[in-house]
């Protein structure tokens, strides 16, 4: 008797649906074909054991399993559940009344027939939806991050005796209620806990505002750091679009918490600076998202940025620019997503004194400038402020005034970005996955720079000395003006005014060429 099960491959961020098709007919021989990967084929030793360990018995004549198409790998152990779904049935030991081919089922067993949380659960059930099955049986730990798909009936099942009894009829089950949305932020941070460093927390207000990338230049200790980690504190709310790429991302890649079924804040990824390029950008033989993927519309934050070698930070150039990464293989080629804002942080030199109001530096001359040599011209050249911390006297952390929160500062910030949608028309989200269109004003590219960034003579000419003056390179032009624009949007104003263009020359220290003489 031949059988259809459907169940689900993940391929990139994405979910491919596959037929499972078992026959049972004349022979002796259990056979899996349709390209499994070992995890598959050990299957049916898991299977046999599970299928007697709940009463039945395996069946003793040839069993087909053929798992189609059969050009696209199988991995992992989630397809024990439609196999010994589609076993039983053959062999007509189960007789389902609910049309088994309206659903997709994905799930590993244990040996007692416990189900097991797969990974990718979210991509699965938005390729259900779009394929018109009417539900899917999962792993109950899987329940609520696949219920946040609406148009789909989704069954969290804890025992393979609990799909038969529901898939036969003998107990009625509803589906998992949708699961409500509701955005939130990192709990125990808030910017009310940093004092002093009012102009360090402007830059981040304003890198929050347009979504810049941000460099804190500044000695141990000063707060880099303790800045840093509260910078999702004041950036936007994830809206529901956001949250499910971020959550399908973080779920394929198994880093997604089954209690929290879809994220609600954007996330925070800080990788050690001997992580390699593969972790960073993606990859392995069976392709995976990286950590620039992983920090989808939220913080790549790196510590100590020259401690990173350098071949890794090279590889963060493109993404940067085109929000996506692709990963090439000989059978195949995919796309991750990699929509980040980058905060990185580093001494200013090897021994981390330099320009320190009290203590001296003991590098030797030209060792500053050679130190910030191991980021490239090119890689700052996409970071939009360069900030100098100095650490705060103890005088002036006990005679500080109580830091604002970041909820006050955070209204600022989402005001800022109000006037950015209105500016560019906001795609929708599909519009988005098409094609990368700006959303915030580090987005913006040259005709929309011409457009949106429009001087007047006073501010041109400002723009112009400044350039001559302080030895700006070429490259730091358009960041400042998207940095400009993007203070003249905190200040509710319609035009770049001169003083707009001075706060935004400020953020380009590294440019400088004096900037790390001794």
């Amino acid at each position: 008797m031949l059988v259809s099960v459907f169940g689900s491959a993940i391929h990139g961020v994405d979910a491919i649906t596959i037929t499972i098709e078992v026959n049972v007919g004349q022979g002796t021989r259990f056979c899996l074909v349709g390209l499994p990967d070992n995890a598959v084929k050990e299957s049916e030793y898991r299977i046999e054991t599970v299928i007697k360990n709940i009463g039945y018995r395996m069946p003793r004549l040839r069993t087909v399993v053929n798992m189609a198409p059969a050009d696209i790998r199988k991995a992992g152990a989630a397809y024990d559940l439609p196999i010994a779904l589609g076993i039983l049935a053959a062999s007509e030991q189960a007789v389902f009344r609910h049309a088994i081919e309206t659903f997709v089922i994905m799930g590993e067993l244990g040996l007692d027939g416990t189900l097991r949380p797969v990974r990718g659960a979210l991509a699965m059930a938005m390729r259900a939806r779009q394929e018109g099955f009417s539900g899917m049986i999962l792993p109950r730990q899987n329940a609520l991050e696949a219920a946040m798909v609406e148009g789909i009936s989704v069954y969290g099942m804890a025992h393979l005796n609990e799909v038969l009894a529901f898939l036969e009829g003998r107990e009625e089950r509803s589906p998992e209620p949708p699961t409500a949305y509701q955005p939130g932020f990192p709990e125990g941070l808030d910017f009310a806990e940093v004092k002093g460093q009012e102009t360090i927390k402007r830059a981040m207000e304003i890198a929050a505002a347009g979504g810049h990338n941000i460099l804190l230049v500044g000695p141990p200790g000063a707060g880099k750091t303790m800045l840093a980690r509260r910078l999702p504190t004041i950036l936007p709310p994830l809206t529901l679009p956001e949250a499910l790429e971020t959550t399908r991302i973080h779920s394929v890649a198994g880093k997604l918490n089954a209690a929290d079924g879809v994220l609600s804040s954007r996330p925070f990824r800080s990788p050690h600076h001997t992580i390699s390029e593969m972790a960073m950008v993606g990859g392995g033989s069976i392709p995976q998202p990286g950590e620039i993927s992983l920090a989808q519309h939220g913080i790549l934050f790196l510590d100590e940025l020259p401690e990173y070698r350098r071949s890794v930070l090279e590889v963060l150039r493109q993404p940067m620019e085109e929000r996506c990464v692709s990963i090439s293989r000989a059978r195949q080629a995919l796309e991750f997503p990699a929509t980040f804002q980058l905060v990185a942080s580093m001494n200013p030199c090897p021994c981390g004194y330099f320009n320190h109001p009290e203590k001296p530096c003991t590098c030797h001359p030209g060792v500053v400038r050679k130190y910030l040599n191991r980021i490239s011209g090119p890689l700052l050249d996409r970071i939009d402020l360069h900030v100098e911390v100095t650490p705060v006297s103890p005088g002036a952390l006990a005679d500080s005034p109580v830091p604002e929160a970041s909820a006050s500062i955070r209204e600022r910030v989402m005001a800022a970005r109000e006037r950015q949608s209105m500016r560019f028309g906001t795609p929708t989200h599909t519009e988005r996955k098409k094609q990368p269109d700006a959303y915030c004003n580090a987005q913006m590219n040259s005709g929309q720079l011409e457009k949106f960034c429009i001087l007047g003579p006073e501010a041109r000419q400002l723009l112009s000395a400044a350039m001559n003056r302080l030895q700006l390179s070429a490259r730091a032009y358009d960041r400042i003006l998207k940095v400009a624009r993007t203070i003249a949007d905190l200040d509710a104003s319609p035009q770049i005014a001169s003083h707009h263009i001075a706060g935004a020359i400020q953020y380009r220290t590294l440019d400088r060429a004096s900037w790390g003489q001794m």
